[in-house]
């Protein structure tokens, strides 16, 4: 998976989010797929970034692998 892929995911996931937040149609189902979104749009942040570490430190950015959501949403900065 290249950045450029992982950039065009991220950008689908935003407009899929920002239509969520405007869609005032079933309530329940909106606000599970939006937590859904949210940890996908984390999960790819953090796979582009740790794929941009791993080329500025001289190693391979295809090594990099997405984390499951539980350990993404447990950063604490």
């Amino acid at each position: 998976m290249s950045d450029k892929s992982i950039l065009d995911h991220i950008t689908e996931l935003v407009e899929e989010e920002n239509r969520l937040r405007t869609d005032s149609s079933r309530p329940e189902v909106k606000a599970a797929r939006l937590r859904d979104v949210g940890e996908q749009l984390d999960q790819c942040w953090d796979l582009l970034r740790q794929r941009r570490a791993k080329r500025e430190f001289g190693e391979d950015p295809d090594t990099a692998a997405v984390r499951d959501a539980g350990t993404v949403e447990g950063y604490e900065g």
